[in-house]
């Protein structure tokens, strides 16, 4: 069983897309999206939800008003300013348990906060774990590791060969939760000032935990200059381009009809992305 993570340095840049087109491709395979901020996997590949779970991450304080004399000794310790006229403001509050800490009646109790779902699905092309996290919510790292251990399950149980994940953008916590452990990350890049910036930060991350990296150039021809500037860095890190992907706007009519780039032709990029999963597969494969 081999684990790749398709990460970027910041959203947009072709991550599903490319996640799905190797969905459609991958024979033997489980999909997790780690995404759990804004996960937009299952827009693509219409998943049919089989389970459900709750998911509690953190504490948070519960008053309970009929304990409460508005002695005022929460609201003197609270130094995120969450408490106001005996009321929490759970947006504000950090979950520290000060302000349980110092009421003297025992009025303010912390409690599991229920921030967010995960699901086990059914797709065209096979088992899918994916979630969604609560507005303001945080704990999204915690997430995305029950997302991941879920697939992880499933593909032992089912005997599968791959594990394809839907990384985050950026280089936070749900990132490096995304691909620790995992067999190869592809970082979906842009022919952009901001985009070479972001190919060095999430590279200089997957290098800090040892994972081996390739990289893909989207829309590589919409800035040459550009996209040879990303294959003169990675040529130095010893970092392989796999793929250069042509900007088609067919690529955005495929989205909005819920299909990926290899069921709904797009030219040129089918014919990339056909080309770089079976590069990948090589790679993964050893």
């Amino acid at each position: 069983m081999k684990e790749i993570v398709i990460i970027s340095g910041k959203g947009g840049t072709g991550k599903t897309v490319l996640t799905a087109g190797f969905a459609t491709l991958a024979k033997r395979k489980v999909m997790a999206d780690c995404d759990v901020d804004a996960a937009d996997l299952h827009l693509i590949l219409t998943p049919q939800i089989r389970k459900k779970e709750d998911f509690y991450g953190g504490r948070v304080p519960v008053m309970d008003e009929s304990k409460c004399d508005e002695c005022g000794a929460c609201q003197e310790v609270c130094r995120f300013d969450a408490i106001h006229s005996f009321q929490i403001d759970l947006i504000a509050c950090d979950g520290c348990g000060v302000c349980a800490a110092a009421c003297p009646n025992d009025a303010i109790q912390m409690e599991e906060n229920l921030c967010g779902e995960w699901f086990i699905s059914d797709t065209r092309y096979g088992p899918m774990t994916h979630a969604r996290l609560g507005i303001a919510e945080e704990n999204s790292g915690k997430l995305v590791t029950a997302v991941r251990q879920q697939a992880k399950s499933i593909a032992q149980e089912r005997d599968l060969d791959f594990i394809i994940v839907d990384g985050p953008p950026g280089i936070g916590c749900p990132v490096i939760a995304s691909i620790t452990g995992v067999d190869l990350v592809l970082v979906v890049t842009e022919p952009t000032i901001s985009g070479i910036h972001d190919l060095e930060r999430v590279l200089g991350v997957a290098r800090h935990f040892g994972i081996p990296g390739v990289v893909c150039i989207n829309k590589y021809d919409i800035n040459l200059e550009n996209s040879g500037r990303i294959r003169e860095y990675c040529e130095e890190l010893g970092v392989e381009v796999v793929g250069e992907i042509p900007y088609d706007p067919r690529v955005t009519k495929a989205m909005v009809n819920a299909k990926s780039v290899i069921e709904y032709p797009c030219g040129a990029v089918t014919t990339e992305v056909e080309k770089m999963w079976e590069g990948v597969k090589h790679t993964l494969e050893g």
